[in-house]
């Protein structure tokens, strides 16, 4: 009996895991779509509206309950867990490509040992060291690929930037969870601190861009916000609450060999629209990935 349960959490944890992988691998072609109408701003309030909107239900009845600590840490995650990241992704492809982004957000693990180290008191391995040697190579070779090969410094797209950055909020905010929340479950977490931002977003979306009028009167514009909707209340709403639910019934060192996967998703779904990669960007992926498995791996 015992047996039987355990195939079954490691099929549901394998399902699982393939099922994260093509939502937030399809994040960034998504993300594409979006900006093919609105602006960067518009897409990453309207992507935090439409997963806030989803999650009320789950985070109302339990907002009486914090206390002042507890929402001065929820803010703070929802905002570098998801408000800030929303806005930088959207910025950082309107001169990258979704596939190319999808790569530079393999480096999420490698941030949240870097944060840890610096600001939470949490060792830095040699084995973390090498990885992160070898996966900064591969973003800095991804950053000079040209149609000729690899260019000067003076060739980086700084765009690229947007992306570690968000990488960096996200390093952050796993690390507050990590230590300032060990009373509160993860959904929970995820669903109040969403809606904490969610007015900041509304407010932002139709005080201070053109959404309204875009979504009356632009071509196009309905099925763009539909993608976004997709793209707040799957692949942030409920792909969270999905990876907390994996985490359960696999390990988390398991649940995180999901960074692995998102990239080749970004990168299929880049390829069936057109992008094009060239020699360079595959070394530069193939070390980013490398190093990130070095330096995430037990």
């Amino acid at each position: 009996m015992t047996r039987d349960i355990l195939a079954e959490n490691a099929l549901k944890a394998w399902g699982f895991l393939f099922v994260l992988a093509l939502i937030w691998g399809s994040s960034f072609i998504l993300i594409k779509r979006g900006l093919e109408v609105f602006s960067p701003g518009e897409v990453g309030a309207f992507r935090i509206v439409a997963a806030g909107v989803f999650l009320l239900p789950l985070s109302l009845p339990r907002l009486k309950t914090l206390n002042k600590r507890q929402v001065k840490n929820l803010l703070i995650v929802g905002l570098v867990g998801s408000f800030i990241p929303a806005f930088l992704f959207a910025k950082a492809q309107t001169q990258l490509s979704s596939s190319l982004t999808g790569v530079f957000n393999a480096m999420t693990p490698l941030f949240v040992v870097i944060i840890g180290a610096l600001f939470f008191n949490s060792t830095i391995t040699k084995r973390n060291t090498v990885g992160l040697v070898i996966a900064f190579i591969g973003v800095v070779l991804l950053l000079m690929v040209k149609d000729t090969g690899f260019g000067g410094f003076s060739d980086i797209n700084s765009y690229a930037l947007f992306v570690l950055l968000a990488c960096c909020c996200y390093g952050l905010n796993l690390n507050i969870i990590k230590y300032r929340f060990v009373e509160l479950k993860p959904v929970a977490i995820t669903a109040i601190s969403i809606t904490m931002v969610l007015p900041m977003a509304l407010i932002y979306l139709f005080a201070a861009t053109d959404f309204s009028f875009k979504i009356i009167h632009v071509e196009g514009a309905w099925v763009a916000a539909g993608l976004i909707s997709v793209l707040g209340i799957v692949g942030t709403a409920l792909a969270l609450i999905l990876f907390n639910v994996m985490v359960k019934v696999a390990t988390p060192v398991f649940a995180s060999s999901v960074t692995y996967l998102i990239p080749i998703v970004a990168i299929m779904w880049g390829l069936l629209d057109g992008e094009t990669l060239l020699i360079g960007h595959y070394i530069g992926i193939a070390a980013v990935i490398i190093g990130v498995w070095i330096g995430n791996r037990r």
